[in-house]
């Protein structure tokens, strides 16, 4: 658990079924969770685009750019591009949209980030507890943080699913409206109706529900239990790393903390590297229909779609810019949950 030694030593019985203060790590996992996701927003907006199709087929298709919408530059191949692929797409968001469109979707991210931050923090933190006191004699070791960090992805993923379906529908607003008037007609009516039913968060909702039902909101659902790989991986790796950094135990100072910054960020980029392909497949499956038609339908057909039409190149689409964003976010939503778990132990 982050801010305490891998050792359980906190004074709690294992009789008792939550540890005392249980609730704190509900609390740091919020706002850690709240205040990287708005540093780092931008780089949200750049890697749902990257990793759609939409975009990349109305720049095909039409063969120019216009409609005051940022083009996707073309590929030039190698780890390298795209990071300055990413720098171009950031550019041009903010010039051809608005500095507002960099943080298209905020809202949702904010309203799902916090409760889904708060419940895998205090899923994991108080159940890899639970877990060490009834299966491993008050022991942790790295079983125990699998075992919690799965439970803890799983429990998360099922009650905030709903909110990244009309979040990632909200930071393709844009695409799916050019992308509808480019091959419509181009009357009036043909693009008020887009505007209108995706304008809003609430809109949003009510659209998805109106067409898709109650299942339109777990659309992808099925990537994000494979997702659920990644937090894993990433929790492991950070327990593991911070010990290991902090050296001696009890250690205290700049020293440690930094130290705790680069677990963070490196557990996240690892964990990042091995599992991001879901990560597209599970965007492509919120993608909205286009023309009534949802190209999307499933995990594993969707996996054999883009293969067989992109490359297994694309599933990496967008990956400099979600590392760009989920390293520091990492950092971030670390660091702030650290130092309240340790202002608490102190109060």
């Amino acid at each position: 658990m982050a801010g305490v030694p891998s050792t359980s030593t906190n004074p709690t019985s294992s009789s008792n079924l939550l540890p005392s203060r249980s609730w704190q790590h509900f609390i740091a996992g919020g706002l850690g969770g709240m205040c990287g996701a708005i540093v780092t927003s931008p780089f949200d907006v750049v890697k749902t685009r990257l990793q759609s199709s939409l975009f990349r087929e109305k720049h095909t298709s039409v063969g120019v750019v216009g409609g005051g919408v940022a083009a996707l530059p073309q590929r030039s191949g190698g780890l390298l591009w795209n990071f300055v692929e990413t720098g171009h797409i950031l550019r041009d968001i903010y010039r051809d949209e608005s500095p507002r469109a960099l943080f298209k979707g905020l809202g949702p991210t904010l309203v799902g980030v916090i409760p889904a931050r708060s419940i895998n923090f205090y899923t994991y933190g108080n159940g890899k507890q639970i877990i060490a006191n009834h299966f491993n004699h008050g022991q942790e070791n790295s079983y125990v943080h699998l075992a919690a960090a799965a439970t803890a992805g799983i429990v998360t993923g099922t009650i905030t699913n709903p909110i990244w379906v009309v979040k990632t529908r909200l930071q393709l607003i844009a695409s799916a409206r050019r992308h509808s008037s480019s091959f419509a007609s181009a009357s009036s009516g043909a693009t008020a109706g887009p505007s209108r039913a995706f304008g809003s968060s609430y809109k949003m909702i009510t659209q998805i529900f109106r067409e898709e039902g109650i299942k339109g909101f777990y659309k992808g659902l099925s990537a994000s239990y494979l997702g659920v790989t990644e937090g894993t991986i990433q929790w492991v790796l950070y327990e593991r790393l911070k010990r290991l950094s902090a050296g001696t135990e009890g250690r205290e100072g700049m020293a440690e903390w930094f130290g705790m910054l680069g677990s963070a960020g490196t557990a996240k980029c690892v964990a990042s590297l091995i599992t991001y392909p879901h990560e597209v497949l599970r965007t492509r499956l919120r993608q909205p229909s286009v023309n009534g038609v949802v190209k999307y339908t499933g995990l594993w057909q969707t996996l054999r779609i883009v293969i067989a039409e992109e490359g297994a190149r694309s599933l990496y689409g967008g990956l400099s810019a979600h590392l760009m964003r989920v390293v520091p976010n990492a950092a971030v939503m670390y660091s702030i949950y650290e130092g309240i778990l340790r202002w608490g132990k102190h109060n």
